[in-house]
């Protein structure tokens, strides 16, 4: 049986997945302050930041917030802020933050915006509580 070596992780290098500084620089006074604690125990604080990059991390590639990279954290504690960042409507400020920049720089023509979300159809249609077909193909069904 091999020992587990008590080594600690290399600091956390900046990568093309991050958040720019000049995007976090525009959206950071947008975050609520964190919590205080009212005794000194317990985990310190997790960095802002960092935790911004994994939800973004997340919500970019759409895995499971257990299947995180360790490098952002925990993905528990990232899905505890995103929760708590969507109620204080952290997220749609920023849309609407970056929406006005680009709109200043480029030009948002607002008369022709379209949204469309739907991707794959239904794969039965109709009504909830329609009528079931005959000889449905059940045990006990009567019409086969």
């Amino acid at each position: 049986m091999r020992r587990k070596e008590n080594r600690k992780p290399l600091p956390r290098i900046p990568g093309w997945r991050d958040l720019k500084d000049e995007f976090w620089d525009e959206v950071k006074d947008l975050i609520p302050p964190a919590k205080k604690k009212r005794t000194k125990q317990g985990r310190p604080a997790l960095d802002i930041r960092r935790v911004m990059n994994g939800i973004f991390y997340v919500l970019r590639t759409g895995c499971q917030w257990k299947m995180m990279p360790k490098e952002y954290g925990s993905g528990s504690s990232a899905h505890r802020y995103f929760q708590r960042w969507v109620k204080a409507g952290v997220f749609k400020k920023m849309w609407k933050r970056c929406l006005k920049e680009y709109d200043e720089l480029k030009g948002i023509k607002w008369e022709w915006q379209i949204l469309d979300t739907q991707t794959v159809q239904a794969a039965v249609k109709g009504e909830k509580n329609r009528e079931k077909p005959h000889g449905s193909g059940k045990i006990g069904d009567k019409t086969t």
